[in-house]
């Protein structure tokens, strides 16, 4: 692979993990409105399937979407200002952690509701079809979402009609607190990609290159029109489903297992080993990455809160 890129993947990752980081300790103090659902240990999944991507390509997020919006390009400013409920933040501070959007970026939104973006990502897939373009749609959700009906409608109505869509599970053996093994019988989901007649992949999704490579067959496969792909990345969320969550539903030792395949580290222990970074190299990266999230946090929190009467504004119900 090329250097500049395993590089850019690597920075993106740390910018993810920094950028979450940030957000937790503020949410502990009270400076971060609502709920957030922090992406700490999956970063590798996100920005090795976004590295596939171009900017006029789409994707539909999750409720733990950050790491999917700033992979995809998103501005680390906006992002923080709508965490703030700030005027100058994405939905103008109306709509909060689990509500980022930037179409411009092809970021559709992220969703609140489970397996909101199944069925968003077919319409955008039919979309670019229906207009000849050569889009690609990514669908990110997680394994409880693969239990919902959205996530047959949409997979078939894709297969089907073979829409430019890549469906990216992101399996972190958790639904809120029911482990994967309690709310369904199959190990991998990317086996039910059979009852589709699409392609099915399951991969390390700690691995960033494993997953690199693996949303680079995918990605051309629904750039070329051969329909779409399942692709299932197996990680883990190092936090609770969401901030305050106590967590008591899962050992404490399988936490500590799953940190010992951080994906971050792994990934900058190869990169040392392949003389692509150095260590001086890495501390750069990391330095530069709190920068730009402090500085993002001064944007925020410099920024006007929206007026009362902006409230109804932007509304289409």
């Amino acid at each position: 692979m090329d250097r500049e890129l395993l590089l850019q993947m690597y920075r993106q990752m740390v910018r993810i993990r920094a950028f979450e980081n940030k957000v937790g300790e503020l949410f502990a103090q009270g400076k971060v409105p609502g709920f957030v659902h922090l992406y700490i240990g999956e970063e590798a999944t996100a920005v090795g399937v976004c590295a596939n991507l171009r900017p006029t390509d789409y994707i539909t997020s999750t409720h733990r979407g950050h790491g999917h919006c700033l992979a995809k390009g998103g501005d680390m400013k906006a992002m923080m200002a709508e965490l703030f409920g700030r005027k100058t933040g994405y939905c103008k501070g109306k709509g909060g952690s689990m509500h980022i959007a930037d179409v411009d970026m092809g970021i559709l939104g992220a969703n609140g509701i489970v397996g909101g973006g199944l069925t968003i990502a077919a319409g955008a897939g039919l979309s670019a079809k229906m207009r000849g373009t050569d889009q690609v749609t990514v669908c990110f959700f997680g394994d409880g979402a693969s239990n919902q009906t959205t996530f047959h409608e949409g997979l078939n109505l894709s297969s089907i009609w073979r829409l430019p869509v890549v469906y990216v599970c992101e399996n972190n053996l958790y639904g809120i607190s029911m482990h994967q093994s309690r709310h369904q019988r199959v190990a991998d989901v990317a086996d039910r990609a059979a009852a589709y007649g699409i392609p099915g992949v399951a991969v390390d999704g700690n691995d960033v290159i494993a997953v690199y490579e693996a949303a680079k067959e995918a990605v051309a496969r629904a750039r070329a029109g051969e329909g779409p792909t399942l692709l299932e990345c197996k990680t883990y969320r190092w936090k609770g489903h969401f901030e305050g969550d106590p967590m008591v539903y899962r050992p404490k030792e399988e936490l500590e297992e799953w940190k010992k395949k951080c994906p971050i580290l792994g990934f900058k222990a190869r990169l040392l080993e392949m003389e692509v970074l150095t260590p001086e190299g890495a501390g750069s990266i990391q330095a530069e990455a709190e920068a730009e999230v402090e500085e993002a946090v001064r944007y925020a929190m410099e920024s006007p809160f929206p007026s009362p009467e902006e409230a109804l504004e932007d509304l289409y119900a």
